[in-house]
């Protein structure tokens, strides 16, 4: 039968629809285009770094060339500088839209993919989202900052090029504001962080974890809003991305790394986007949040109810995908 489910983070309730079989089936993976290892149109490839607006860092290969770039997104949802100041008239209110909008070019290779990447250069890339994190959090007028990366076109997509994107905005993206009043709501009711109690009520149950590392777990979340919908999240209370320890990230480099293959594997190589969830910039120490990854396949496409309602229907039960997610990395380790 079907059943509801809250997430306490968000306070939204989520309709578990599973299929009818007991466990999901391993769906066929995704046709996907071969992809050259190189493209002398694409922007983003070796050679044709004059097509992209100036380079803001990159992290340099032995000898010559680079192994990542980032420079500003030539078609910017919002540009620094500006004034923040809001206008209105007759009820109508607006501002500048100032703001960043970043590129990441996670590797030189037109044909690479994260999920295949040494967790070396998985930590190299995490590095670099972490370095333009605390410099965009430092602008005077930076609300947020969000890290994320879409792959494939269901995604969101343009370019196949394996990129992310860094955006700060001026305002606190609506997503954000519900999910901080909710937590920051359940640590004046209880003196705990909500993130915090939700891990380890995962870790004590068990049947959602899809890993551990040293600092680190994978799981799918109780009222997941998606099939395979996954979540990788500190051990230790954190708030903030950009306090993500040097020592830390090759650790999360390789979760990240497992993960991605596990759902490649156990869920037929899906589309999907990557969130990093951060506290509010300047609300670093705050007690109520904890920072983590979220993994949001692109498998299920959005229609008239859940546009209409708000609510999401998962038909893949979060115990199900863990099941079969752990199983995919019992297969990866198995074949070396």
């Amino acid at each position: 039968m079907s059943t509801l489910r809250q997430d306490v983070t968000t306070s939204t309730w989520v309709i578990l629809a599973p299929t009818r079989a007991a466990r999901p089936h391993r769906p066929p993976a995704r046709a996907r285009p071969a992809v050259p290892s190189g493209d002398p149109a694409c922007p983003f490839c070796p050679g044709n770094e004059d097509q992209t607006p100036p380079e803001i860092a990159r992290r340099g290969a032995d000898g010559e060339g680079w192994r990542q770039r980032v420079f500003p997104n030539l078609y910017a949802a919002l540009e620094a500088p500006g004034s923040t100041e809001r206008r209105e008239e007759n009820g109508f209110r607006e501002m500048h839209g100032v703001g960043s909008h970043e590129v990441v070019v996670e590797s030189p290779g037109h044909d690479s993919r994260l999920d295949q990447q040494p967790a070396a250069e998985i930590a190299s890339v995490i590095g670099l989202w972490r370095e333009r994190y605390l410099s965009l959090m430092r602008e005077p007028w930076a609300k947020a900052v969000v890290v994320f990366k879409n792959f494939g076109e269901t995604a969101g997509t343009s370019l196949v090029h394996p990129h992310s994107q860094i955006v700060a905005t001026p305002v606190f993206p609506p997503d954000s504001l519900r999910r901080f009043a909710v937590a920051t709501r359940y640590y004046d009711d209880t003196g705990n962080c909500v993130y915090d109690d939700l891990r380890d009520a995962e870790l004590a149950s068990g049947d959602r974890i899809v890993a551990r590392r040293d600092g680190f777990v994978a799981l799918t979340p109780f009222a997941g809003s998606v099939p395979f919908e996954t979540w990788i999240m500190p051990t230790e209370h954190s708030a903030s991305f950009g306090r993500l320890d040097d020592a830390a990230v090759p650790d999360l480099a390789a979760m990240l790394g497992d993960v991605l293959a596990a759902l490649r594997l156990a869920a037929g190589d899906p589309d999907f986007n990557l969130v990093v969830r951060s506290a509010p910039v300047h609300e670093e120490e705050k007690p109520y949040f904890l920072w983590h990854l979220q993994v949001l396949p692109r498998i299920a496409t959005a229609a008239g109810f859940e546009l209409g309602s708000g609510m999401s229907i998962n038909t893949v039960a979060p115990e199900d995908s863990a099941l079969a997610l752990r199983e995919a990395l019992a297969e990866r380790a198995a074949a070396g």
